[in-house]
C-alpha cells in the first residue's frame, strides 16, 4: 500500500499538455504517468516503448513543444 499526497507542481505549459494527452492515450491518470516516468528514470531505464515515443513526438508537434533535455537546465520563466 502507498500513500499519495496532493502537490502543486508547476510545469511548462506545452509540456503539461503533452503529458496530459499521453496519459489520456494510455487511459491513465497524469499522476500515474508521472510516477511511472520517475520510477523508470530513477533506475536509468526508459519509461516508453518505441510506439509510445512515436506518439510523444506527434503530441509534441501538435502542442508546439520544442524543448529538449538539453534545455532543462537553461529554461527561464517569463515574467507574470
Amino acid at each position: 500500500m502507498i500513500e499519495r499526497v496532493q502537490t502543486g507542481v508547476r510545469l511548462e505549459k506545452r509540456l503539461l499538455k503533452v503529458l496530459k494527452a499521453l496519459a489520456e492515450l494510455k487511459d491513465m491518470s497524469l499522476g500515474d504517468l508521472l510516477e511511472g516516468i520517475v520510477l523508470h528514470a530513477f533506475e536509468g531505464k526508459s519509461a516508453f516503448s518505441e510506439e509510445t515515443l512515436a506518439q510523444i513526438e506527434s503530441l509534441k508537434t501538435v502542442y508546439g513543444l520544442d524543448l529538449t533535455a538539453q534545455d532543462s537546465h537553461q529554461i527561464e520563466e517569463a515574467p507574470r
